[in-house]
């Protein structure tokens, strides 16, 4: 009677650890779907103290003719913080420096041309994720106005 009652409780103490397993799985998963508060509380905090410039990456071409300016703007825009990827020439010549959206981030190509004081009337949309950026600045003629 004695061992038949040990069973009877050992299978019931089983029954309980193992109840008690499957409770604290299922939590967990329940909640890393649900996600918590500090975890997102966290995010947040990171993404606040991350500037907008962190993850724009751009290229500088050079439209105006003058050498060295789209390098001396690759400068500028790196001080900002600014992921510049390309430094190079563009075909022609331009009068006026434009910023051009390639991933339909308006808020990266302002973010862009106001850094470099171009106003937002120069400022084209020409979505082409194949370039890798989220935005090119072409350096016009009036290269002056920009805080080089």
């Amino acid at each position: 009677m004695k061992i038949m009652l040990s069973t009877k409780i050992n299978s019931i103490l089983l029954m309980i650890a193992l109840s008690s397993f499957t409770f604290l799985v299922i939590s967990s998963f329940v909640l890393r779907l649900s996600g918590t508060g500090e975890v997102t509380g966290e995010l947040e905090e990171i993404q606040k103290s991350n500037t907008v410039a962190d993850a724009i990456q751009v290229s500088v071409l050079n439209g105006c003719g003058e050498k060295g300016i789209a390098s001396r703007v690759g400068k500028e825009l790196r001080k900002h913080g600014f992921d510049v990827v390309e430094i190079g020439n563009y075909r022609g010549t331009v009068e006026k420096s434009i910023v051009i959206d390639r991933l339909g981030d308006e808020h990266s190509a302002r973010k862009t041309a106001h850094v470099l004081g171009i106003p937002d009337t120069h400022i084209y949309s020409n979505i082409d994720s194949s370039l890798y950026v989220r935005a090119t600045i072409i350096i016009g003629k009036d290269f002056a106005i920009l805080p080089l």
